[in-house]
């Protein structure tokens, strides 16, 4: 995959457009953030629809480095809370790792991702979070 490939994956994860996100992904892929099993369709699409409901969630790429079975980058997460998303709400989808935000709170965090590639799909991906910028 190149970087005009994942601009495309980036810019469907931008625009919710969750079935072409999730397109990008090999049968069986391993798609775990935080302790959240996305395995498959379904949870993928009922996880950010629950959390896109609270907040908008943006990707912006700073760097970028592939080749024939990896995509490796470095970016920053923007999350902006459009409706409270409170330590209740969150423990009652079985979110407890996630971190509170209230409606007009912005959480800026750096993350490392990494993709392994079969075929030009995603077989697994891997996430590292550095802390809030």
């Amino acid at each position: 995959m190149n970087r005009a490939g994942y601009e495309r994956y980036a810019q469907a994860f931008n625009d919710r457009d969750y079935d072409t996100v999730f397109d990008h992904y090999a049968p069986g892929a391993s798609i775990r953030y935080f302790g959240v099993d996305l395995g498959d369709r379904d949870a993928f699409k009922r996880f950010y629809r629950f959390l896109h409901a609270h907040v908008i969630e943006t990707l912006t790429i700073e760097r970028f480095a592939a080749s024939d079975d990896l995509v490796a980058l470095e970016g920053v997460i923007r999350v902006e809370g459009v409706r409270d998303l409170d330590a209740a709400t969150l423990a009652a989808e079985g979110l407890d790792q996630f971190i509170p935000i209230a409606k007009g709170e912005v959480q800026e965090m750096r993350q490392y991702i990494h993709y392994h590639l079969a075929d030009g799909k995603f077989t697994s991906v891997g996430c590292a979070v550095v802390g809030l910028t």
